[in-house]
């Protein structure tokens, strides 16, 4: 392969900054929103709504992102889309009622599913699967940081205005940055645009599957994708609400928990990548559903902040090789026709799931207990984990 040149070696840091802009807002509003449904005087369950609405408008960006980025490039649209999620933020900052904050999910979810549309497409077009790797863990980044400057902001007098004042300026930062080296983006990295493409297709021809997309197989992975995003969002939206408001732990201490649960995943990300290519992916993720089933378990135990953290620890570092490692089995479960389509329809469960479980919960929550939170997950990963054994007894 060809050396990459100097222009793209400078552009992989603006590539990772993009993909902590994008993990940045993903776990804040369940560390803020104990705090925002008081001050403004709406139900405990309406978050579950607010993720609902911006989920389904990232999925929505997603899908038809595509044409746009093909007009402008992938450059100018990552630059606009942070500059939305930014102003986004700072908007919700300033709102004084419900109304504004449905207005501030739409620029906030449409902004995250074309910074993810575009960033993945990039990569996948002109790096390696290291490159990759490294890509979704800067995810983990952001999502770790965001609960953090929230919890911050919330044990000191900015509260959560000022969380989510900090967090926009810092959103528009970034924007600035990408539209400093716009530049950048012109000079195509002179690896080979089609690695991606021919090491699924090797694969394939490798691993000799049968299964169709419209087979069994081929709709369990979708509905096992769809699993995993509504259990994963699910744990990290509402995890900090049942800390504080069923449990009455601190808020400082309850939000650490939550970027512990982030972090983890981020961590088990990294530390997967160098164990992947001994242990296979499926036995990875059978590691992994277990560690996380016994996170589950002792989070509906955990009544103070050491064993809060120590189960999210755990689930996070289940779930974290989950997504990336299924995504890859792909190819070794199915034809060679059928996998670019199974890809794209787990991608769109995911999605789905992400969106409607946490809002089901959030609905449930103003009838039941919010202790039902911690054991829906552990049944939600009970589920899942049949799931998957499922989908490797037939494949």
């Amino acid at each position: 392969m060809a050396l990459v040149s100097r222009t793209s070696k400078l552009l992989l840091p603006v590539i990772y900054l993009g993909f902590i802009s994008l993990g940045l807002p993903d776990g804040v509003l369940g560390v803020a929103w104990p705090s925002m449904h008081q001050t403004l005087g709406l139900p405990l369950g309406l978050a579950g709504t607010l993720l609902l609405v911006a989920t389904l408008l990232s999925g929505i960006s997603s899908f038809s992102s595509g044409r746009i980025l093909a007009r402008f490039g992938t450059g100018p649209v990552v630059m606009i889309s942070c500059a939305l999620t930014g102003a986004a933020l700072v908007l919700i900052s300033q709102t004084r009622g419900v109304e504004w904050l449905f207005v501030a999910a739409i620029p906030l979810g449409f902004g995250a599913g074309a910074v993810d549309t575009g960033l993945n497409g990039y990569v996948a077009r002109n790096y390696s699967g290291r490159h990759m790797n490294w890509l979704h863990a800067c995810w983990g980044i952001g999502a770790t940081s965001g609960p953090i400057l929230m919890t911050w902001a919330l044990s000191h007098t900015a509260g959560w205005r000022g969380g989510y004042i900090a967090l926009g300026s810092v959103q528009l930062c970034l924007a600035a940055i990408f539209l400093f080296t716009l530049g950048f983006w012109t000079n195509r990295p002179v690896a080979s645009a089609t690695t991606a493409k021919t090491d699924l297709l090797n694969t394939t021809k490798t691993s000799s599957p049968t299964a169709e997309a419209n087979s069994e197989a081929g709709w369990l992975s979708a509905v096992i994708f769809a699993l995993y995003v509504a259990v994963e969002a699910t744990a990290g939206l509402w995890a900090n609400s049942l800390l504080t408001v069923g449990r009455g732990m601190y808020q400082s201490s309850a939000g650490t928990c939550v970027a512990f649960y982030y972090g983890s995943i981020t961590g088990g990300r990294i530390l997967a990548g160098f164990a992947v290519d001994r242990l296979g992916n499926r036995r990875i993720v059978t590691i992994g559903l277990s560690l996380s089933a016994l996170g589950a378990l002792l989070f509906t135990q955990a009544t103070n902040p050491y064993t809060a953290g120590a189960a999210l620890i755990l689930i996070g570092l289940g779930f974290a090789p989950v997504y990336p490692c299924l995504m890859h089995e792909v190819p070794k479960r199915f034809a060679a026709t059928a996998a670019f389509t199974v890809i794209g329809r787990q991608s769109g469960t995911a999605y789905i799931g992400g969106a409607t479980m946490p809002a089901v919960i959030g609905w449930l929550t103003t009838f039941a207990s919010l202790e039902s939170i911690s054991w829906i997950l552990l049944a939600g990963i009970a589920l899942l984990f049949s799931t998957v054994l499922r989908l490797d007894r037939i494949t």
